[in-house]
């Protein structure tokens, strides 16, 4: 069997490690079926995103292993890492996947909270009197 080839991807605060191999296309999330672990349908449209845009469905398994964030930063940073793993495997999908909008890393996260502040920029409520 072939060499099982990996890759990283992240959003916000949510990790994923990304395992691929040559199989039949099933994809699990920490041990489950990724369509028991991200219910709703467009989550999991995302995670087949970079497969799908290549036409690679069903020719490798997808093992992922998520931590940190929530489910929609664990989708995206699961395709995010599926994306670079496919170009680790093929170089010519790069101008498909790029074209996708895939390979881009989402740099936006939570502002931090200032002091002095309710909230990153909400202040306290002014009072006159």
């Amino acid at each position: 069997m072939e060499k099982q080839k990996n890759g990283i991807g992240r959003r916000k605060a949510a990790v994923t490690r990304v395992f691929l191999s040559k199989g039949e296309g099933t994809i699990t999330v920490n041990d489950k079926d990724y369509k028991t672990y991200f219910p709703l349908v467009y989550l999991q449209n995302q995670v087949e995103r970079p497969l799908k845009t290549v036409d690679v469905v069903n020719k490798f398994d997808v093992k992922i292993n998520a931590t940190g964030g929530g489910v929609k930063g664990q989708a995206e940073a699961a395709m995010l890492g599926i994306a670079r793993v496919l170009l680790e495997i093929n170089p010519d999908f790069r101008p498909a996947l790029k074209a996708a909008g895939l390979l881009k890393r989402d740099p936006r996260s939570v502002e931090r909270k200032k002091f002095g502040h309710k909230k990153a920029r909400r202040s306290y409520q002014f009072s006159k009197r």
